[in-house]
């Protein structure tokens, strides 16, 4: 496989888990997150997707001594802000009541994401694995005794 259609398929999967942590989102705060349907569910996401692509790193830079202060759970709160503002983008065809339940919303897809990323390994950071039986033995091929450090 071509290295672009590798990276096309990870876009997709990608895109597909984020549709489908806000369709969970949006079904468990049914009375609060609206769509009109699949389509604009989808526009929703990739329009979130596009947000954290390009405006969330920019938020992330300006909220540091945030983040540093609050361990990183800032982070939550800027997520919130960009469903929400996905919600106004969108108008009628997604909707998100408030900030409160944005910041929820943004609470469920970024619980659902990870664990689909890590279900899935497309996540590339994290990895899941279960190992049975004793550990391997150490590697000692590179290493040898006789190596001194002059100083």
């Amino acid at each position: 496989m071509q290295p672009g259609q590798k990276k096309f398929l990870h876009f997709l999967g990608t895109w597909a888990i984020n549709t489908l942590a806000v369709a969970v989102a949006a079904l468990i705060l049914h009375n609060h997150i609206h769509f009109e349907g699949a389509g604009s569910l989808i526009i929703a996401s990739l329009l979130l997707g596009i947000l954290n692509a390009f405006v969330r790193p920019i938020l992330m830079f300006l909220a540091l001594p945030l983040l540093i202060f609050t361990l990183g759970l800032f982070t939550l709160v800027i997520n919130a802000l960009l469903l929400y503002f996905v919600g106004v983008l969108m108008g009628n065809y997604f909707n998100v009541d408030t900030f409160r339940y944005a910041f929820l919303g943004a609470l469920i897809i970024s619980v659902v994401s990870i664990f689909l990323n890590i279900m899935t390994g497309l996540g590339g950071r994290s990895r899941f694995t279960i190992r049975r039986g004793p550990p391997p033995p150490p590697d000692h091929r590179n290493k040898s005794d006789d190596d001194v450090i002059d100083v």
